[in-house]
């Protein structure tokens, strides 16, 4: 089976080189930059459009940062839309985290040139992506779904079929407001303990083996007590998911007072120059706030 990978950065790259790894034929375009040289040197093959990507391969999966990225490699010039021949049953799999509205739009007119859709954003970061532990949240019919779950094994774990299209990209707002909240509150909680005078190390191995336990004090928590921001998930693209979360919270009157508070820490960070940092860098907001830095910098 050839698989079209369009959209190979932080997620993306580490994605395509577990299912080549897996025997999967790869396929790349050029539609946004060269494609990485570890995917060629491997066998990959390289387009020049998601339209010939498109055509080459059984199944197309998309990686990329926002919605119109999206739009644009599926119904841009030379897009994957152009690609699907009406008795072409191919798959097409959206794996970026989108607008839930948009992603209905896309799949209701994929759908309508002969080819089947999912949506299946991700969790779990840079570390899952490497490790293919993460979670997948899938959007679409059962029928799809079957045919791409042993893809999917190939990239997670834990893989559930939410609902129908959009279903996968509202559950990943839905992950995104709980990461978020985590974060913050890992954040001030070690900002906290650390200006009473304790060591936020030790405050965090402490706590790792009790209720307030979580993936985000384990890895973001020693993020933020190290100093290491190097992304794994950017700011700005956390930002992106959260404004997702709050523009579909109105249009619900939904209330979301501390995502709210969670994005405007995230504009925070990225007015000191860290739209580019790790998540885990909010901390920087809150140590901002108290004047005090949790590390000796």
């Amino acid at each position: 089976m050839k698989i079209a990978f369009i959209g190979t950065g932080i997620m993306g790259l580490p994605m395509a080189k577990n299912l080549q790894a897996a025997g999967y034929d790869i396929v790349l375009s050029d539609h946004f930059s060269a494609p990485p040289v570890e995917l060629v040197t491997r066998g990959a093959m390289v387009c020049h459009s998601p339209k010939q990507a498109t055509e080459t391969a059984d199944v197309v999966i998309l990686m990329v940062p926002n919605t119109p990225q999206v739009e644009d490699v599926l119904f841009g010039a030379n897009g994957v839309e152009e690609g699907l021949a009406a008795t072409s049953d191919k798959l097409v799999i959206d794996m970026s985290s989108i607008s839930p509205i948009a992603t209905k739009s896309f799949a209701k007119r994929i759908k309508e040139s002969g080819a089947h859709y999912l949506d299946a954003p991700v969790s779990g970061g840079e570390v899952g992506a490497i490790n293919a532990t993460l979670s997948i949240m899938v959007g679409g019919d059962q029928e799809a779904f079957d045919r791409a779950r042993p893809i999917f094994e190939k990239l997670g774990k834990n893989i559930t079929l939410v609902g129908d299209s959009g279903a996968g990209q509202t559950c990943k707002v839905a992950n995104q407001i709980i990461v978020a909240l985590n974060i913050e509150a890992v954040s001030e909680a070690l900002v906290f303990a650390s200006k009473a005078g304790a060591d936020p190390a030790r405050v965090r191995q402490a706590l790792l083996g009790g209720f307030a336990n979580s993936k985000i004090l384990e890895v973001h928590g020693e993020r933020m007590v190290e100093g290491t921001f190097d992304p794994g998930f950017k700011i700005a693209l956390h930002q992106k998911d959260l404004n997702l979360a709050l523009t579909g919270a109105k249009e619900l009157e939904v209330a979301l007072p501390n995502t709210e508070n969670a994005q405007i820490l995230f504009g925070e960070c990225a007015k000191l120059g860290g739209e580019n940092w790790d998540h885990s860098a909010l901390v920087k907001a809150i140590e901002a706030r108290s004047n005090h830095s949790i590390r000796n910098d």
